[in-house]
């Protein structure tokens, strides 16, 4: 009931319309019938005033709409006595607007869902006292209480021991992320059965909810362009309508075709069509993971030509990995490996988190230092167990160990070198995997008629040339600095042009491509302000995923544009013949604006993401099936 209530107050005018059509309907009932034409006429009259403002001062912006039918429409029936039709008119015309609001709604549920989930409050621990803040009062350093299945206010990194958060809002991962002490935790995360302590690392405006929460109300405020095209049917409809309502007056000699031919010609599935689509597409993206800043995006993906990659952090996972352990005469692997990883415990060097986590893969332990020290670009220095160990570049290790001599690494990998005790003890090799799904992803797109692909990448030549092949992908530009990849983009003449990238770098080039696309699920970073659309997973998958549904949703969006034209224009002929009475006609516009808000919203597309995930759990347990089989 409460709901009910909010809709009659949310839609008055059409609550209104019914009223005043029950009202008429009441008075002929009384034997009061004679007033019943100066009511409908002087409501609907009314209302064609109220739309005819409008109407003009869009036309003072330079903006020809459709409304102009409309008004027609209603002044017309109402000149020829037909005051029911004039009514239905107005209820059509009302009712149209109701109806695209309520839908526009439903499409943009996911989206709403990020901005009303935000959270308000934070629980500061205050010495032995917890005490209640707003959440954008916290500050990084704050500690913060997180209770059981409440939401993370802002980012930061877990202190108590382990907890199981549902990052789905977030990542659009359903399985719930394990963490453990040390670990990042992101905002808008829901907490697990525990509560759980963090130590806030960023403000709630500089939080990972908070920029999603800002890219969606931007995104939510677009217009596409091909809502635009809808609105430049409004001058050749308006006047076919016109000319075709006024040829079956003048066939007839009766003044009452011309008005019914107008009841037909009321545009609102035009109106509505294009809107409704492309705000359900920008649903459905989300839902997939991927924030698309504008209806506009969706309409270039869908075009798209040529898919353009960074390869660091894109195509590969842009976290070495350990490959190789190649110790000298003296030293053991697992004994190189865990000197190693000890030492790097004091180094922030990206290879350094590689090092312990295949250390502790192995099961070695990890000894604490009595002292270290890093030489910032060069590598570390520490004491371990009695003996210095060093680590990191060979000019700095030879520094150290004049025996030191290079070991043969292949394209695409890495070698960090080690001394012990001022003697080389080996070297370990290192290197950025491929992402599973990349050579996937590239074939998908071929298959969505984005037939060109490019790797731009500030890496060595060989390193790039080495993933390229692994790929298929044969125009590749290293040793790339940003500007030269803003060129190299610029210079493209397959467009439209996406372009994926990861990093702040990145950021220039993703702002010069037609759409720019962001692999943003390790923070907001220049690269996701200055992108098209952001993709808040760690799949390079949603790439495809984001074209798929920008063709899917343009697809729509002009199927439906073109069942109201041809609807209303079936209608208007059959119309001009005298075969459909204003008022009939005025019912079935009604039956037309229903019909087209469907049609668009099958851009939500939930059925289709349903099942194409049902196909791919089938195939996953075909291949999980027979990989036990072939054991």
């Amino acid at each position: 009931m409460a709901r009910l209530l909010k809709l009659v107050r949310r839609y008055w005018v059409v609550t209104l319309t019914l009223a005043i059509g029950c009202l008429g309907i009441v008075l002929a009932l009384m034997d009061a019938g004679s007033a019943v034409p100066w009511i409908f006429s002087g409501y609907a009259l009314a209302i064609a005033a109220w739309q005819a403002v409008g109407m003009v001062r869009d036309m003072l912006r330079g903006h020809w709409g459709l409304d102009i039918l409309a008004v027609t429409a209603i002044v017309a029936t109402v000149a020829v006595g037909e005051y029911i039709a004039a009514l239905l008119v107005v209820l059509m015309l009302t009712g149209g607007e109701a109806l695209e609001d309520y839908a526009n709604r439903r499409a943009k549920r996911e989206l709403d869902a990020l901005l009303t989930r935000a959270p308000q409050l934070a629980h500061r621990l205050e010495g032995d006292d917890i005490v209640e803040i707003p959440a954008d009062q916290v500050r990084p350093g704050d500690v913060l209480l997180v209770r059981p299945s409440e939401i993370l206010p802002v980012d930061g990194t877990l202190r108590s021991a382990e907890t199981t958060l549902d990052e789905s809002s977030i990542t659009g991962e359903s399985v719930p992320a394990e963490k453990r002490a040390g670990d990042a935790v992101l905002s808008g995360a829901v907490n697990g059965q525990s509560a759980v302590e963090i130590v806030a690392t960023a403000t709630a405006a500089d939080s990972q909810y908070q920029q999603i929460v800002a890219l969606v109300a931007e995104a939510s405020e677009s217009k596409a362009p091909v809502v635009r095209l809808a609105d430049r049917y409004a001058v050749p409809f308006t006047l076919f309508s016109l000319a075709l309502a006024g040829v079956a007056w003048w066939l007839s000699g009766d003044p009452v075709r011309f008005a019914e031919v107008l009841v037909l010609a009321t545009p609102c599935p035009l109106l509505i069509a294009a809107p409704v689509a492309f705000i359900g597409g920008m649903s459905r993206a989300a839902r997939n993971g991927v924030i698309v800043k504008g209806g506009g995006v969706l309409e270039q993906l869908s075009a798209a030509k040529t898919a353009v990659f960074d390869k660091t952090g894109t195509l590969t996972r842009g976290e070495p990995t350990l490959v190789a352990v190649r110790p000298t005469r003296g030293f053991g692997g697992d004994e190189l490996l865990a000197a190693v990883a000890s030492a790097e415990q004091y180094s922030s060097h990206v290879l350094a988190a590689s090092m312990i986590e295949a250390a502790r893969e192995r099961d070695l332990p990890l000894a604490d230092a009595e002292w270290a020290r890093e030489a910032a670009t060069n590598g570390v220095q520490a004491k371990i167990d009695g003996r210095e160990v060093v680590v990191g570049k060979f000019a700095f290790v030879r520094e150290h160990a004049p025996d030191a001599s290079r070991t043969a690494i292949a394209p695409g990998e890495l070698a960090v070198y080690v001394a012990i005790d001022g003697r080389y003890a080996g070297a370990l090799l290192a290197s950025d995997r491929l992402r599973s799904n990349a050579h996937s992803t590239l074939e998908r797109l071929d298959t969505l008629g984005v037939h060109q692909t490019m790797m731009l990448t500030g890496d060595a030549k060989a390193t790039a040339d080495h993933i390229a092949a692994e790929l298929g992908i044969t125009r590749v530009r290293a040793d790339c600095l940003p500007v030269d990849k803003v060129h190299e983009v610029s210079a493209i003449t397959e467009r439209p042009v996406i372009m994926v990238g990861d990093g702040v770098n990145d950021a220039p080039v993703l702002a010069a491509a037609d759409v720019g696309i962001a692999m943003g699920a390790k923070g907001a970073t220049a690269a996701s302000e200055s992108a098209s659309a952001v993709i808040l997973v760690d799949d390079i998958s949603r790439v495809a995923k984001a074209v798929e549904i920008g063709r899917d949703t343009v697809r729509i969006a002009l199927q439906s544009i073109w069942i109201g034209i041809i609807v209303s224009v079936g209608l208007m002929l059959v119309a001009a013949f005298g075969f459909i009475p204003a008022t009939v006609g005025a019912l079935l516009q009604e039956v037309v604006d229903l019909v087209t808000i469907l049609a668009a919203l099958r851009a939500i597309g939930g059925r289709r993401d349903a099942k194409a995930a049902g196909r791919s759990d089938v195939a996953a347990g075909v291949v999980s099936r027979g990989a036990v089989a072939g054991r």
